[in-house]
């Protein structure tokens, strides 16, 4: 594949990739500490995306720990804390408790998210991705001030340029609501990319494509989070059924089809393309990527 690809998984420390990944049985607190060095060995591991800093901020002594177990060749995409990504602080089964006065505020997302990871990744920085999380009915009747808020956080943000030159800052969605020319008009005057997440909340990867298209030329970031058959709440029920995440449970070979044109395209016109999947995708994130890389570089055969 081009050099410009990059394709990954959502993290890495999952025992049921045995004999897929890794030689042996380990476990998972084994995995989340050591496991990245052995992953990033596998040739068609570019990439990885570290989630578990949407739940905590990293320090950049944590992200440094990260960048020094890959190759300098190697890319991250990172999720921003929930903290500043997510209109509500959130009870532990989810619900939304109250709002919450720190969505989207630059001086956090400065402070918390962008300055420890480029301290910590420097160079090995992919995609920093800023998920908003769905809001509440009252705030999506009143669209024109979140695109505000958004474009008032993403212009106060330092540039990557320096750090890691094809680095880029994006922004994942779980509202349709968000998919508009003003978001696009939003995201090119601040040189932020739309995160394509292929999630049962938004359209379909087919219905995506005009967006795409609007914010053409310009690097790919891509989360391919959750099959479409489960629901726009279906994590539970994909956890249930994929067990250890170690078979290939409901291939999707239309979305892999476009998404690998999409990769495909942005390669050629000399962009860089960063996509991490989940386990959710289609029962086993690596066995999905394996499957992905093969329509890229031979489509229709795999």
């Amino acid at each position: 594949m081009s050099p410009r690809i990059r394709l990954g998984t959502s993290s890495w420390s999952y025992p049921g990739w045995q004999g897929i990944v890794w030689a042996g049985r380990h476990g998972e607190s084994n995995l989340s500490r050591n496991g990245l060095t052995a992953y990033a060995q596998q040739p068609l591991h570019r990439a990885v995306s570290i989630d578990r800093g949407f739940y905590q901020s990293l320090t950049a002594s944590q992200y440094e720990r990260y960048a020094q177990q890959v190759p300098e060749d190697f890319r991250f995409t990172v999720k921003a804390p929930s903290a500043i990504t997510d209109a509500q602080v959130r009870t532990e089964d989810g619900r939304g408790r109250q709002a919450n006065t720190a969505f989207l505020d630059p001086r956090l997302a400065v402070q918390e998210f962008l300055v420890p990871a480029m301290e910590g990744l420097s160079g090995r920085i992919g995609a920093l991705v800023f998920q908003l999380s769905p809001l509440p009915l009252a705030m999506l009747d009143r669209m024109p001030e979140q695109l505000d808020r958004l474009h008032a956080m993403l212009a106060a943000l330092p540039s990557l340029r320096d750090v890691a030159p094809e680095a880029v800052v994006a922004v994942e969605v779980r509202d349709p609501e968000w998919l508009t020319p003003d978001f696009v008009a939003v995201l090119k005057d601040c040189g932020a990319r739309y995160c394509l997440g292929l999630h049962p909340k938004l359209p379909s990867i087919q219905e995506q494509l005009p967006l795409l298209r609007a914010m053409w030329p310009g690097p790919l970031v891509c989360r391919w989070n959750l099959n479409r058959i489960h629901g726009p709440f279906g994590y539970e029920d994909a956890e249930k059924k994929y067990g250890e995440y170690a078979e290939m449970m409901d291939p999707d070979p239309e979305t892999r089809a476009v998404l690998a044109k999409v990769i495909r395209a942005t390669a050629e016109a000399g962009h860089p393309a960063y996509v991490t999947i989940s386990n959710h995708a289609e029962g086993s994130a690596p066995l999905t990527l394996r499957a992905l890389a093969r329509e890229i570089v031979a489509p229709g055969e795999a």
